[in-house]
């Protein structure tokens, strides 16, 4: 079907993928928006995959400091070349992971990082708290699962909601693939540290001493 310049340049914008890509995502989804976004979702995490094995050697730390200067971040964001490390649009994407571990605090990059022992001490309370619903078995290990991805939700960036998005649906991690599928290589978030003025600190001796 034939689509028009305008509904194209929409999914380009809520999107970010070329233009070409948006126009064929629209004809395959019959010209419905929200589907065609869907589309592009998709190839773009295909997309992902084919090119997570491929070294990511370039890139730039983004940077970001929450108004009042009391919460910083630092994050690591590699890709291929020096030429996609330059593109403002690849920085704006450092900068706006930034944005997105001062906003929600996540304590790991992907759900794969998450360590045996911190896995099976969350799935033992969350298995905990079922059993107190007086639910079937079955039905209790459909609510661990799901509580479980919460928690990879809450903890994990790639599988946090993007806090830039209007649609409150597109991941972190779809919205890396996005970028992989656009710029043609792999793109990793490699570390962050979060900075928080006054956290982790301890009263030393003198100065519990001088308060006392």
């Amino acid at each position: 079907m034939s689509v028009s310049a305008e509904l194209v340049k929409k999914l380009r914008e809520m999107s970010g993928a070329p233009m070409m890509d948006c126009k064929k995502a629209l004809e395959e989804a019959q010209g419905d928006l929200e589907q065609a976004f869907t589309v592009l979702r998709r190839r773009g995490q295909a997309a992902a995959a084919k090119k997570a094995s491929r070294v990511a050697g370039e890139g730039v730390v983004g940077s970001y400091i929450h108004a009042g200067g009391k919460i910083g971040v630092l994050v690591e964001v590699n890709c291929e070349t020096d030429f996609v490390a330059r593109n403002a649009e690849f920085q704006q994407l450092a900068h706006d992971l930034a944005m997105q571990i001062c906003a929600t605090d996540p304590h790991f990059i992907r759900k794969e990082d998450v360590s045996p022992d911190i896995l099976e001490r969350e799935k033992g309370v969350l298995q905990a708290q079922a059993a107190t619903s007086g639910k079937p078995e079955a039905v209790l290990s459909r609510m661990v699962e799901g509580k479980l991805g919460k928690f990879y939700e809450d903890t994990c960036l790639y599988e946090q909601h993007f806090i830039k998005d209007p649609s409150g649906s597109l991941t972190v991690g779809e919205l890396i693939s996005s970028k992989i599928a656009k710029f043609g290589e792999n793109i990793t978030v490699r570390r962050f540290s979060r900075f928080k003025v006054g956290e982790g600190m301890t009263k030393t001796s003198s100065e519990s001493a001088t308060r006392a």
